[in-house]
C-alpha cells in the first residue's frame, strides 16, 4: 500500500528519492499543494519524515485571470449564478443593466425557441424520467457518466444551458465597463440557419444597430433572410426536429494592444470562450477557413495613414487582431452551433445497463438555439475583452505610452471611426 502511494505522490508533482518532482522538474514545497480542494489525497512515507497532504481540484468553473467570473448551479437545482472576483471598483451599474441581457437569454419568447419557461419556481422534472435510463445522443449524458460515474438526470446539470445565465449576467457588468472606459460595442447576430446563409456585405458590421439585430426573432439584422430563417426553423419544428447555425460577433472601438504573447494570445482567449458556450462546434476570426484560399499578397491587410492623421490597415483580413494582439480594427468572429440533441424524433441509443433501445424526448425541445445564443456570444467576449484590458492596464499602464507608437485611434470629428472593410 505504501509503494502505490509514494508512486500517486510522484504523479501529482511531489518529489521523488532524489528529490525532483514527478514531471521531471523540481518541485518547490509550495506547490506541493494543489490549490483548496474537493479531494485530499494524504501519503505516509517510508521514512520517519512528518506525513504530507496533497489536495486535488477539480476545474472548470471559473473563467478570465484578473476579472474572474465563477458559474455556479445547475438544471432543476436550487438557483443558478456567478461570483465576479476583480471587479473594478465605482462603476455607475443598475439591476436594468443586468436584467436587459438576462432577458434576452431567456428562452420561451417566441415559437423559435424552447418554449420553456424559466422563473423561480419548480421545474418539471418529469420530463426526464426515461432520460435517467437512457442516454440522449450527442448530450452530454454518456460522458458525464463515462467521466464521473454519475450524472444529473433532470435537464442535464452544468451541461445544461442554463449555466448560461451567470455568464450574462457577469458579461452585462463587463460590458457596461468596456463601454464606460473605451467606448467599446459588442454586438451579435445571426448569419446563418441551416442553409440560409446571409451574405457577406448584406449587413454593414460598422453601422448595424443592437435595434436592428432585435427587430425580430431570429436576430438576423436583415430582413429579407430574416424571415427566410425563421421559415427554416419552422419547417424542421414541425416534425420535431432541430437545426443549426452561425452567430457572428463584432466589438467596435476596441482599445489597441490587448492580448498576451505567447499563450494568452487574444484569439486563442476568444476561440475557448466561445468553444465552451453549449452546442458549439467552431470558430473563426476574420478571414477564417476562407484566408486559406488566398495567397499572402492578397491576404496581408496593408498599413495607411487615414486623414485624421491615425495609422489604420485597408482591409480587415485579420478579424482585428495581428499578433494576438489587438490593432484598433473590429474584431469579427463567426461562431458555430449545431443542431440543438433534444429533438422529438425517436432515436436508437443505449442505457445506462449497456441495453440497446429507443428514446423520444418528452416535453419541449429548442428546433434552433442559434437565436438566443446572440447574447451568450456577447457576453463571452466582454469578459475576454475586459480580462485582457485589465492585463494590458496593469503591465503596459504604469508609465505614459509613448505617442508615436501606443496612441490609439482617433475618432473623425463626427464621433465616428471610419474602419476598412473585411474584405
Amino acid at each position: 500500500m505504501a509503494s502505490s502511494l509514494a508512486y500517486s505522490k510522484s504523479f501529482l508533482g511531489g518529489e521523488t528519492a532524489d528529490g525532483v518532482s514527478g514531471l521531471g522538474f523540481r518541485q518547490p514545497s509550495y506547490l506541493r499543494r494543489l490549490s483548496s480542494a474537493a479531494v485530499q489525497i494524504s501519503i505516509r512515507r517510508r521514512t520517519s519524515l512528518p506525513q504530507r497532504r496533497l489536495e486535488v481540484r477539480a476545474g472548470g468553473d471559473k473563467f478570465g485571470k484578473h476579472f474572474e467570473v465563477a458559474t455556479y448551479g445547475e438544471s432543476h437545482g436550487g438557483g443558478v449564478g456567478c461570483v465576479i472576483t476583480g471587479c473594478p471598483p465605482r462603476i455607475p451599474l443598475s439591476e436594468e443593466d443586468l436584467q436587459f441581457e438576462l432577458d434576452r437569454r431567456r428562452p420561451g419568447q417566441s415559437r423559435i425557441t424552447t418554449p420553456r419557461k424559466e422563473t423561480d419556481t419548480y421545474q418539471r422534472g418529469h420530463d426526464y424520467s426515461e432520460m435517467s435510463i437512457a442516454y440522449r445522443p450527442s448530450h452530454a449524458d454518456a460522458t458525464y457518466d463515462f467521466k464521473y460515474g454519475l450524472r444529473a438526470i433532470q435537464g442535464g446539470g452544468r451541461s445544461s444551458a442554463r449555466e448560461t445565465i451567470g455568464r450574462v449576467a457577469a458579461g452585462a457588468v463587463a460590458k457596461k465597463i468596456l463601454r464606460t472606459y473605451a467606448g467599446t460595442e459588442i454586438l451579435a447576430y445571426v448569419s446563418q440557419v441551416h442553409k440560409v446563409v446571409l451574405p457577406e456585405g448584406v449587413v454593414d458590421n460598422e453601422t448595424v444597430t443592437l435595434d436592428q439585430i432585435e427587430s425580430n426573432i431570429v436576430r438576423c439584422p436583415d430582413p429579407e433572410y430574416a424571415q427566410k430563417m425563421i421559415e427554416a426553423i419552422d419547417a424542421v419544428r414541425v416534425r420535431g426536429d432541430s437545426v443549426g447555425g452561425v452567430v457572428t460577433c463584432i466589438a467596435r472601438n476596441v482599445p489597441r494592444g490587448l492580448g498576451c504573447p505567447v499563450f494568452d494570445k487574444l484569439e486563442a482567449d476568444l476561440a475557448k470562450a466561445m468553444l465552451s458556450l453549449p452546442a458549439t462546434k467552431g470558430f473563426e476570426l476574420g478571414s477564417g477557413f476562407s484566408g486559406t484560399f488566398m495567397t499572402g499578397s492578397e491576404h496581408n491587410d496593408e498599413f495607411f495613414m487615414d486623414e485624421h492623421g491615425n495609422m489604420r490597415t485597408r482591409t480587415n483580413r485579420s478579424g482585428g487582431i495581428q499578433g494576438g494582439i489587438s490593432n484598433g480594427e473590429t474584431i469579427s468572429m463567426r461562431i458555430a452551433f449545431k443542431p440543438t440533441s433534444t429533438i422529438g424524433k425517436k432515436q436508437k441509443t443505449v442505457t445506462r445497463a449497456r441495453h440497446e433501445t429507443e428514446l423520444i424526448a418528452r416535453g419541449r425541445h429548442d428546433p434552433c438555439v442559434v437565436p438566443r445564443a446572440v447574447p451568450m456570444v456577447e457576453a463571452m467576449v466582454a469578459l475576454v475583452l475586459l480580462d485582457q484590458l485589465m492585463a494590458q492596464t496593469g503591465q503596459c499602464g504604469l508609465f505614459p505610452v509613448d505617442p508615436a507608437l501606443q496612441q490609439q485611434i482617433a475618432p473623425a470629428p463626427n464621433g465616428s471611426l471610419l474602419t476598412p472593410k473585411l474584405a
